[in-house]
């Protein structure tokens, strides 16, 4: 696998999610015909959000077949973290939310609807199986191949803007929480994201579990919405994290390069 699998990783998942966004953009009319208004629940809302995990999913099996796939899969598994990544996934991303928000007025945690917590946790399942299948592209092909030629801040930069782009379509479009919001925040806020998590999918060993319950953190519907002091505030602690280590993110040496872990190289 090369710059030219990178490459078609990238087409596969343009081509999905900004196929889709764009229909509803610009022929509006006939696609709520025919597939209905589009929504967060929606089914081409779930396959333009799947759309890097299916175009990951393609580029592995092209490359390594049913065995790569599975080997590919077993990032999974990969939990061993030190302990500083594990706090930035469960202590510092709540706190970043909590402190965003009481910022600009809000409550320390997002309020629940009167029918109590149940909804809320049906839905922090549900987004189980939106951002977080994303990271199968991003750090399950992206990150490993790009860390080959760049150190891992540069590649994590790389991500966030290649990140932050894909999701433009979707700040055209009523019915999605992106439209609530503001690009720009939210393009700095990706472009940070993406930075702060390559020092833990290193650490794990090429991870995909850590990566996936980072961005389920950011989706939390428990936490409250923060915007744009999230963003700004994630910039101080990703500077923070970076210059601490430093010495992993600015050069690539024990960095992680393989999309199909070792021991099934002659499949790559």
């Amino acid at each position: 696998m090369d710059s030219r699998s990178l490459a078609a990783f990238l087409a596969i998942t343009f081509a999905i999610t900004w196929g889709i966004l764009g229909g509803y953009i610009f022929w509006s009319a006939p696609m709520i015909t025919l597939f209905g208004a589009l929504h967060g629940g929606h089914p081409l809302f779930f396959l333009a959000t799947w759309a890097p995990a299916i175009a990951a999913f393609a580029v592995v099996s092209w490359h390594g077949g049913g065995d790569g796939l599975r080997a590919f899969l077993s990032r999974l598994t990969f939990w061993r973290c030190p302990a500083w990544g594990w706090a930035l996934i469960l202590v510092v991303i709540p706190l970043v939310y909590m402190a965003g928000s009481r910022i600009k007025g809000g409550p320390l945690l997002a309020p629940l609807p009167p029918e109590g917590a149940g909804p809320v946790v049906s839905l922090l399942l549900m987004m189980l199986f939106l951002g977080p299948v994303e990271e199968f592209g991003w750090r399950g092909v992206a990150q490993p191949l790009l860390q080959r030629r760049v150190a891992p801040l540069w590649a994590g930069a790389i991500i966030g803007t290649i990140w932050g782009l894909w999701h433009l379509p979707a700040f055209f479009l009523s019915g999605v929480v992106f439209a609530e919001w503001q690009f720009l925040p939210f393009f700095v806020g990706n472009v940070t994201l993406a930075i702060l998590v390559t020092p833990i999918f290193n650490a794990a060993r090429g991870s995909l579990l850590l990566p996936m319950l980072f961005h389920w953190q950011l989706i939390n519907p428990f936490w409250p919405d923060a915007q744009p002091w999230d963003s700004w505030i994630l910039v101080a602690v990703t500077a923070g994290v970076v210059w601490l280590l430093r010495d992993r993110m600015l050069t690539r040496e024990g960095v992680v390069t393989d999309v199909i872990p070792p021991g099934l190289e002659h499949l790559k």
